[in-house]
């Protein structure tokens, strides 16, 4: 049930110049939040997160809190209304959403497990303060080191891709904070656009995907983790690693066009004019351009959607223990 508004969000101490410790995990977001994380970048009409500006170029404004809900949904109807798909029982004690956007998801999970104390995680503090009284908001960068007090038997991910620079050290960091026998489980995208009848050929749509795929590579993110996750996972130690592939056609989501443009947008602005060379107009007409063809229904076109999870093994002995 959803409680009354508190200060739910709260904020990592290093935001702080404080030790790189977190006392008491978390400092409260009443006292300490600073300019550095409420002095939004605007730019070409977005708004971007202040702390740690830069390292994420997508937007944090209505329009991407809108699309990042649609995303929400869209993944639940793929996914069979599933928020996951670990059998992590009927009682998690400790879960963590890492990039949690609107908080969404880890909302939602807090009212389906009352037993749970959720924490979600984002550089932005873009979250809703009426929130279920068992979920609370960290502004922090989950490409820095974890510094938690204690371990999770759930660790929740989603959308990370373009994003993280060092995706498999997140997975690293997400292992060393399970508990034995937890379990940590990723959904992202395999960001390739496909036809399988070749109808994306020289289109606008080809290109702009093109385009914006070799600026974030160029900057040094990770665009393609999905088809990445199963042996990221691997490496790092987890066992009873399942893999779920999910197609996703392009122009089905969402319904409302104006938040398909700014899913376009939101992509290609901060990427393309920081480190590209493109003005916000030559963007805007790129934009305009694979818009139309997102609607030609002579293009198919899709994407690969990828659900991964493992559990972190237990000690030898405690195998077969619940």
């Amino acid at each position: 049930m959803i409680g009354e508004a508190n200060p739910t969000i709260e904020i990592d101490d290093r935001v702080t110049e404080n030790d790189s410790t977190y006392g008491d995990e978390l400092s409260g977001y009443s006292a300490s939040l600073t300019s550095s994380v409420l002095n939004f970048r605007k730019e070409n009409g977005r708004t971007y997160h202040g702390y740690r500006d830069g390292a994420y170029l997508l937007p944090n404004d209505e329009d991407e809190a809108e699309r990042l809900d649609m995303l929400h949904e869209m993944t639940l109807t793929i996914m069979d209304r599933k928020l996951f798909l670990a059998p992590i029982g009927d009682s998690p004690q400790r879960a963590i959403d890492l990039g949690t956007g609107t908080g969404i998801w880890a909302i939602d999970f807090a009212e389906q497990f009352p037993s749970a104390e959720v924490t979600g995680v984002d550089l932005s503090p873009i979250q809703p303060s009426m929130v279920p009284p068992n979920v609370k908001f960290l502004v922090d960068d989950i490409e820095a080191d974890w510094v938690y007090n204690q371990p999770f038997d759930f660790v929740h991910a989603r959308f990370l891709a373009a994003s993280m620079k060092n995706y498999k050290r997140l997975i690293q960091q997400a292992y060393n904070n399970t508990v034995p026998g937890g379990w940590v489980e990723f959904h992202d995208w395999d960001a390739v656009l496909y036809s399988e009848d070749d109808s994306l050929k020289d289109t606008a749509l080809q290109q702009y995907y093109d385009v914006v795929r070799n600026a974030f590579i160029g900057s040094g993110y990770e665009l393609d983790p999905g088809p990445k996750l199963e042996g990221w996972f691997r490496e790092v130690g987890f066992e009873n690693i399942h893999v779920q592939k999910y197609v996703v056609p392009l122009g089905i989501w969402p319904k409302d066009e104006h938040l398909v443009e700014t899913g376009f947008e939101a992509s290609a602005m901060a990427v393309l004019t920081r480190y590209a060379g493109w003005s916000k107009d030559e963007v805007t007409v790129l934009v305009a351009k694979a818009m139309n063809d997102s609607r030609n229904p002579k293009i198919h076109s899709f994407y690969h959607f990828y659900a991964v999870y493992g559990q972190k093994p237990k000690p030898k002995g405690q195998e077969n223990e619940n």
